[in-house]
């Protein structure tokens, strides 16, 4: 099926309208390809019809899950940013934990936005297990991974992972951590999969966004790229209300907050930077 460029721009903006990610005409290609798959499961004839039954308060609901599912990008694995991990188990980390002794206040709440299917928070989990265990003892430790994606959540609530997404892993947490089923799947272990919780969240729902409140570290990767600056500015807006004013924020290598937020300042280590407020 090829769109018209009317329907292509009549589906590209009601998107843009309900997530915020914004498709240029060269990815018009990628976005017939997708609706064509959802016309014709959904059995719509056009696409006037299919964008109708989005609009629908009551039947386009999980229709258009669906279709963002399909449309979103999940590519992701264990410990990706090796620089990020560093600075933060050896800089940000400890000087969190010994301010927030200090205080009495013993909780650590950690949010992967965009978190796909996992890799993201349950790294984490892990280098609070292995290196900050200790030190951590009788905490509150909040993990939470959000995507819009159910499909990912999915997986991410199941803990069953590929060769692919373990392929950058340190071989002692791989034996520590992992169990190998007879599929040659990395099964995590429960003491990980415990200390993260998953929800579904769309990043450009203002209401939603606004209770997700008082994070000292929050990570989101390789998402504000789909977004344009609008989009980017009232995104990263709510990151920084919903980060603590000790807190670290984190992007992914290829993006950068210039342009988009001055309120944030870059806060440089080996091989990367993160952001404060």
């Amino acid at each position: 099926m090829k769109l018209t460029e009317k329907d292509f721009e009549m589906l590209r903006d009601f998107i843009y309208s309900v997530c915020g990610i914004y498709f240029q005409s060269s990815k018009k290609y990628f976005l017939e390809s997708r609706i064509a798959q959802r016309m014709a499961q959904a059995g719509t004839p056009d696409p006037a019809a299919y964008l109708a039954l989005l609009r629908n308060a009551v039947r386009g609901t999980e229709e258009l899950k669906r279709l963002l599912n399909d449309i979103t990008t999940n590519e992701t694995f264990f410990f990706r940013n090796v620089a990020q991990l560093t600075a933060l188990q050896q800089q940000f980390l400890p000087a969190l934990i010994e301010g927030k002794a200090k205080t009495g206040f013993r909780k650590l709440r950690i949010w992967s936005a965009a978190s796909s299917s996992g890799e993201e928070a349950y790294t984490l989990a892990m280098l609070l297990l292995e290196k900050f265990q200790q030190q951590l003892k009788g905490w509150i430790i909040e993990i939470i991974g959000t995507d819009i994606n159910e499909t990912v959540l999915e997986q991410a609530r199941a803990g069953i992972y590929t060769t692919y997404s373990v392929r950058n892993i340190d071989e002692q947490y791989r034996k520590k951590y992992f169990t190998v089923d007879g599929q040659g799947r990395f099964i995590l272990a429960p003491e990980v999969k415990k200390m993260v919780s998953f929800s579904r969240l769309n990043l450009n729902d203002d209401t939603k966004m606004l209770f997700m409140k008082s994070f000292d570290i929050i990570f989101c990767a390789n998402v504000l790229i789909y977004f344009d600056t609008a989009s980017k500015s009232k995104v990263v807006q709510h990151f920084y209300n919903n980060l603590q004013p000790y807190g670290y924020f984190f992007v992914g290598q290829a993006e950068s907050l210039h342009g988009v937020n001055d309120k944030f300042k870059a806060v440089h280590f080996p091989g990367g930077f993160a952001y404060k407020k």
